[in-house]
């Protein structure tokens, strides 16, 4: 039968034929969501989150006795599955998932704290949790997703009205908490550490080997999301300090390489003449490259890190090439900024 004789006869139109397309990573992201709209990167046994795996008993049995307290912005969780939700709606135009995406975008409202940041988990306060966190560019990806509702961007704009005013606010109070972390070091703006008291928004360690220092990578995002946003002399004076410290700290003539012995990663740090990374951590104090080890101690000598933590955490990379080659002078030419 024709497709088009096809509805007419049972009355159906194209929207209502087009809603019952499944989306299967979508479906099993409804089946994932926990009570309170946010997503877990764990489940209660401790497995990670694996959307590729099949809905067998035994992992339907271990997602229903997951609760709240597994809600996190933490590894692209929540974000993630909010703007698979998104994507699955406009093609599918099934309202579970638009739904399923407000929901989440309302535990993001919920979990934000007053001065604007975003805890790692929620409601979960235990250990280092609680924290405003940039790290693995978590609040970042929270932002993201509401300054996307907030200005009906990528396809954001099927969100009700009310989430997308929530939203502005939300985006407001977290460009103003960013301002306020960035790290100050004789009055001068620096970058952004990965983690803070959510109390005095003061830099904080979390894990043993994080301690407190200036995060390179996180902080490449957080300019990111700054120069997506209308250029006030705040942001605009915020994003030239990062950009001056990226370019004072870089370390030129050494590449990090990562390679497999016996199946296992080796991490190296080698002279290449051709080649300009970052460390991952830099001291908050005086910019000298650092590193934590298991034990909580800190070290100024990749050598002397222990084994275990030097080939099982990244500790150099290109953070900022991008960013200094190509995305801050075409920031500068489209806003018609000097850089000085």
């Amino acid at each position: 039968m024709n497709l088009k004789i096809y509805v007419f006869a049972f009355g159906l139109t194209a929207v209502n034929l087009s809603a019952q397309v499944k989306d299967t990573l979508a479906e099993k992201m409804l089946i994932y969501q926990l009570p309170n709209g946010g997503w877990g990167k764990q489940l209660e046994d401790k497995s990670v989150v694996n959307y590729s795996l099949p809905l067998d008993k035994d992992l339907l049995r271990k997602i229903k006795s997951t609760g709240d307290d597994h809600a996190t912005i933490d590894n692209n969780a929540t974000s993630k599955e909010i703007n698979a939700l998104i994507k699955a709606y406009s093609t599918t135009k099934n309202p579970e998932y638009l739904k399923a995406a407000e929901k989440g975008i309302s535990y993001l409202l919920l979990m934000q704290y007053k001065n604007g940041g975003f805890p790692q988990y929620y409601p979960n306060t235990g250990l280092y949790r609680k924290q405003v966190t940039y790290n693995d560019n978590a609040m970042i990806n929270a932002l993201t997703v509401l300054y996307n509702v907030a200005e009906g961007k990528n396809d954001f704009d099927v969100v009700n009205t009310k989430l997308k005013e929530k939203s502005k606010d939300a985006v407001k109070r977290g460009i103003d908490c960013i301002l306020k972390t960035q790290v100050l070091q004789k009055g001068i703006p620096t970058i952004w550490g990965d983690q803070y008291n959510e109390v005095t928004l003061q830099p904080d360690k979390a894990r043993a080997f994080e301690p407190i220092s200036l995060a390179t990578g996180e902080s490449v995002g957080i300019v990111r999301f700054l120069m997506v946003q209308p250029v006030t002399p705040e942001i605009e004076k915020s994003i030239k300090s990062a950009v001056k410290w990226f370019t004072q700290n870089k370390i030129e003539g050494y590449s990090y390489n990562v390679s497999k012995v016996n199946g296992k990663a080796v991490r190296t740090l080698t002279e290449d003449k051709n080649s300009v990374i970052w460390a991952r951590f830099y001291d908050i104090e005086n910019n000298r490259p650092l590193f934590g080890d298991r034990d909580g101690s800190v070290k100024y000598n990749y050598n002397e890190v222990s084994e275990e933590r030097r080939n099982g955490y990244s500790w150099y990379g290109d953070f900022a090439e991008k960013l200094l080659g190509k995305e801050y002078p075409k920031w500068l030419e489209k806003n018609k900024i000097s850089d000085n």
